[in-house]
């Protein structure tokens, strides 16, 4: 079993008590069952975030867990900007940046955006995201190749990953060498067990159990490879399928833990969750409207580089802010909608809009 699955059976059984820390500390907003956010924030090691799959990846609409990314908007919209607008940045600098970002995005300067110029400027934004990948696979790839013949061994990353884990690299690799018991515990075999499977799936032919850098880029990134995406999708609907027919129904798609709910206000969370998962499934996910969603649907809606998902990505973003129901996007709208675009709030965002502009 991979081990995202197992951290999602874990984390059903601290539901309740996230659901009670969330109500104290006033976030009614947070998603309940998903484990991604307090992921990303977790300290892990530089060592940990270099050669382990990330548990996040940029611009891919869900997560490993199968949670919606509550990102998305955000990093196709900004890209590697997105850093630059954190929840206690300066309200002032971050208007300038979004009106420029604006002027941007309007590339026939007519004061508003198109669905086709969104469409174009989230394709870009993708493609940074995906170059930004690329270096830092060029740099996980060196610590992980120690011979630097180009090709890393299932061994050679397994004794990495045990060193970044606290583990003696020299006994280890003895140890590795020798065939002998490493004598992990049993999350950390669990953990190695589910990367052995990953591995080899990023392993093209011919299958030499040896990865190349741009097979390593797959390993960690499964968004940059055909095959590991329909892999990524496997999994999801593995932690999904309730009936084993490798597909998955709404009410699969939506199911929250049993023991979740324990008063209104956790109610009111989990009914939020559920409409969002709902509408993506029907909007969105469900391209053929028959209530069910294959494996295939699943790796279309995830694929980041589809032209055609980011075209209705930007439809749907566009009306979001559209007020005036002209299915393009003005300053003024874009502004007022500022949280959507960008994660940030803005003050005072109409005052003196046409004068910046």
């Amino acid at each position: 079993m991979a081990v995202w699955r197992k951290l999602w059976c874990r984390n059903l059984l601290s539901v309740s008590l996230l659901l009670c820390v969330l109500l104290l500390t006033g976030d009614v907003h947070a998603r309940p069952a998903n484990m991604s956010a307090a992921k990303e924030k977790s300290p892990a090691g530089k060592d940990d975030n270099e050669i382990l799959p990330p548990d996040h990846l940029n611009g891919v609409k869900m997560e490993m867990d199968g949670h919606l990314n509550k990102d998305f908007h955000q990093e196709v919209f900004l890209g590697k900007e997105i850093e630059e607008f954190e929840e206690d940045s300066e309200p002032r600098r971050n208007r300038k940046k979004l009106i420029e970002i604006f002027t941007k995005v309007d590339s026939n300067k007519d004061k508003s955006v198109s669905a086709k110029e969104m469409q174009r400027w989230i394709m870009e934004k993708t493609e940074e995201h995906f170059k930004e990948a690329m270096v830092e696979n060029k740099n996980s790839f060196r610590g992980v190749d120690p011979d630097a013949n180009g090709q890393v061994t299932w061994d050679e990353y397994r004794v990495k990953f045990l060193a970044s884990k606290g583990f003696n690299e020299k006994e280890i690799a003895e140890k590795v060498k020798n065939n002998e018991d490493l004598k992990l515990d049993e999350e950390t075999q669990e953990v190695l067990e589910s990367l052995k499977d990953r591995w080899f799936q990023a392993d093209n032919s011919p299958n030499d159990q040896l990865l190349n850098e741009q097979e390593f880029l797959s390993f960690l990134h499964p968004e940059h490879s055909k095959g590991m995406l329909q892999y990524m999708v496997k999994e999801i609907v593995r932690d999904l399928d309730q009936d084993g027919d490798k597909k998955l129904t709404l009410s699969e798609f939506i199911s929250l833990p049993v023991g979740t709910v324990e008063n209104q206000q956790a109610q009111d969370i989990d009914d939020d969750w559920v409409r969002e998962r709902k509408k993506e499934f029907q909007d969105v996910i469900d391209s053929d409207q028959n209530g069910i969603v294959t494996m295939a649907e699943l790796e279309e809606y995830m694929d980041p580089m589809n032209e055609h998902n980011a075209l209705n990505e930007a439809k749907q973003m566009i009306a979001v802010a559209d007020e005036n129901q002209n299915h393009n996007l003005e300053l003024d709208e874009i502004l007022k909608y500022s949280e959507y675009f960008t994660g940030s709030k803005l003050m005072d965002y109409a005052r003196n809009v046409h004068e910046e502009f």
